[in-house]
């Protein structure tokens, strides 16, 4: 049997990713090399990492894009699989990355991702076969340094796989609620970086929206009693990024009196 493992680099940032990151590792263990970026985890996650064989470094959290890029930019090989620590590449799919390794035409290439969110799989409101692209060739994407809902830019042609990456999107109910609370935060901070403004009804209107958009117009109420939980954990995203943002107005107004 053949083990010779693909010239690949897997990058991956964590924290307190102890439960999901064996699975994680264990479904990349054909590839060349794997980074981990870590950003303070008081679990088991480096320890699990360098069991693995991984390089760990370190960094402070400074949002999603950027840490990507810290892993990105410290891996060997040509080629780069970006994934997180909640995602699986399964048999079909290692096969079609040794594919592109190969022949590959194309300097990046996307997957079709499936989710996984409260053990169901979503195939509804934009969830499948939500692609992403994480699979490039170093010299020619970089991560955008967006804090929150990242992407790779990619600089030439992108193909696109058939076999998915699987995505367990959360462990419970609850961390989906941090989730929120992280991400909201993330993108508060974010658009008042870019001047933007909020007010309570904008926030409720744009929430609101959200939830027909995802609920009903893109069907998400196919998903049964796990697409109206993914649907009302939007709404509650979108509604205190914008309540955040105009806490954070009052707080610079509040500022510029003193």
């Amino acid at each position: 049997m053949n083990t010779e493992k693909l010239p690949l680099s897997v990058a991956i940032i964590t924290k307190n990713e102890e439960d999901r990151l064996p699975g994680c590792l264990a479904s990349v263990s054909f590839a060349a090399e794997v980074v981990a970026v870590d950003s303070g985890s008081t679990d088991q996650t480096v320890d699990i990492a360098q069991r693995f064989g991984a390089r760990v470094y370190v960094e402070p959290w400074q949002g999603f894009g950027r840490q990507k890029q810290l892993a990105i930019d410290r891996c060997r090989h040509d080629w780069v699989l970006v994934l997180d620590a909640d995602e699986r590449v399964g048999a079909e799919a290692q096969a079609e990355i040794s594919e592109v390794l190969a022949t590959g035409t194309c300097v990046a290439y996307s997957f079709p991702r499936k989710n996984y969110f409260c053990g169901r799989w979503l195939k509804y409101a934009g969830w499948w076969p939500d692609r992403v692209v994480r699979l490039f060739r170093k010299d020619s994407a970089r991560m955008s340094e967006r804090s929150v809902h990242e992407s790779l830019e990619v600089h030439g042609p992108v193909g696109a796989l058939h076999h998915p990456l699987i995505h367990y999107a959360n462990k419970g109910l609850e961390q989906t609620l941090s989730k929120v609370n992280q991400y909201s935060s993330a993108g508060a901070n974010e658009l008042f970086a870019q001047g933007k403004t909020a007010s309570v009804a904008k926030a409720l209107l744009r929430a609101a929206w959200s939830f027909c958009y995802n609920y009903i117009l893109r069907g998400g109420f196919f998903d049964r009693g796990e697409g109206l939980i993914m649907a009302v954990s939007d709404f509650m995203n979108v509604f205190f990024k914008y309540a955040k943002l105009r806490e954070l107005q009052k707080q610079k107004e509040k500022d510029s009196l003193f």
